[in-house]
């Protein structure tokens, strides 16, 4: 995760998700005010994400489903913000089933839309049902702003409560901005389908690589591959969106083979000690020809499938269990190890835990953030650490950030972690570097 984010104040977060509440939200507004350059407004631009008519969800399923949606929600946008965001953000839950992303960053409208757009996507994806079978699914509107200079929090959320009203009561649209446009003159689907289509043709698809350290000695281990795109209108897009753009062209098969080679072919140059990573996909784990696919790059590169670990989420594996469970046992048997990956980002079907032939537990990074200094945090850490010990598979966290947490998922037993605190993403070459040191 390669933006720069902004942790929930531990006296203003949310009970159910975690997440910051409205007080952390102004306090953070007026920070950025203050950090403002040379006079200058800081360019704060802010989304209001609406569940529309999320009661429904508690009355059909019950409300520890209705529970279980708002976290996975909070997981989403989180992520979501990670991947997309570059300069300093928050996401915050205000209530009910309204959230809120802030970020201070510059930002065209056209980006700030399209961001919008992509995270009403993102959360309108299945959500497993942890209290009965099936999934469900939310319908998100969103409105939208550039906050005015000196602009405080109230006022902004007065009116992106305003701009929300209105987007819940319109017919076949989901966003709005505060001074009532429905849409803008920008990209449409399909120039950005074929902006991607063209992306690939011309390799502009970047590799990034997140080093992965052992948690006792910060021993270089390896690195999980991050796929971008700089698109010259849009800016930075990441992975989610991404894949999200190639799902709708009908192109995700391309683009997955694309960054599997890329990514296994950078990695090949690496020291043999070094492990790469990939994330899996739903549309991967629904190929028939996947583990065929993985197979044949490993075979060109040269690349040993012992080093390689495929990243899968809860996400990838919610159309067919057991057809999945069988396209990553053919993998296995490669050679090729397989992590669950954002463990703890919603409620986890703990059945995934008995099909699968899992080698890692790739931890949250919501599972780190409160550790060192909230007992319950602490207690839900060592909870879940010793289950994997007990199903003799190794412990990843993700999102390590201070040498108090280092020290902490040491003496709990985590024998792997990534984070901002020994390195951030970098490119192929500087990995190559990094590596070899």
């Amino acid at each position: 995760m390669a933006s720069e984010p902004t942790e929930p104040f531990d006296d203003d977060r949310d009970a159910l998700t975690g997440l910051a509440g409205a007080d952390a939200v102004r306090e953070r507004i007026a920070q950025w005010h203050t950090q403002a350059a040379n006079n200058e407004p800081a360019p704060i631009h802010a989304m209001m994400v609406g569940l529309r008519r999320f009661d429904t969800v508690n009355l059909a399923y019950g409300e520890a489903a209705g529970d279980s949606a708002l976290v996975a929600v909070a997981a989403r946008m989180l992520r979501f913000a990670a991947d997309e965001l570059e300069g300093q953000w928050i996401v915050a839950r205000m209530g009910g089933g309204n959230f809120l992303l802030a970020a201070n960053e510059s930002c065209s409208r056209e980006r700030w839309q399209w961001l919008a757009e992509a995270l009403a996507e993102s959360i309108a994806r299945p959500i497993a049902n942890p209290v009965g079978s099936g999934t469900m699914r939310l319908w998100p509107r969103i409105a939208l702003m550039r906050t005015l200079r000196g602009e405080d929090a109230d006022a902004m959320f007065e009116r992106l409560a305003e701009a929300l009203e209105r987007a819940q009561h319109a017919t076949g649209r989901r966003l709005l901005w505060v001074d009532g446009e429905m849409s803008l003159a920008g990209r449409s689907g399909a120039l950005l389908d074929a902006d991607l289509i063209a992306a690939l043709d011309r390799d502009e698809i970047e590799m990034l690589f997140q080093p992965q350290f052992a948690a006792s000695d910060d021993a270089l281990v390896g690195a999980e591959a991050l796929a971008r795109w700089q698109h010259p209108a849009l800016g930075r897009i990441g992975a989610g969106a991404l894949f999200a753009i190639a799902e709708r062209a009908d192109h995700v098969a391309q683009l997955s083979h694309h960054i599997a080679g890329r990514a296994i072919g950078a990695a090949a140059a690496w020291p043999r000690s070094r492990r790469l990573s990939l994330n899996v996909t739903p549309a991967d784990l629904a190929a028939g020809n996947y583990a065929n696919d993985i197979a044949e790059i490993l075979n060109e590169t040269g690349f040993d499938p012992e080093r390689l670990t495929l990243e899968i989420t809860e996400q990838a594996l919610l159309t067919d269990i057991d057809r999945s469970a069988r396209t990553l046992n053919k993998l296995v048997d490669l050679g090729v190890r397989i992590a669950l990956d954002d463990f703890g980002a919603g409620f986890c079907n703990f059945r995934y835990l008995k099909l699968l032939p899992l080698y890692y537990l790739k931890l949250d990074r919501s599972m780190i953030d409160g550790i060192v200094g909230d007992p319950r945090d602490l207690a839900v850490f060592r909870g879940i650490v010793a289950m994997a010990q007990a199903l003799d598979l190794s412990v990843i966290a993700e999102g390590i950030e201070t040498e108090e947490q280092r020290a902490l998922i040491v003496q709990e037993g985590c024998e792997f972690y990534q984070g901002f605190l020994r390195a951030k993403p970098m490119d192929a070459g500087e990995f190559l570097e990094f590596a070899k040191a």
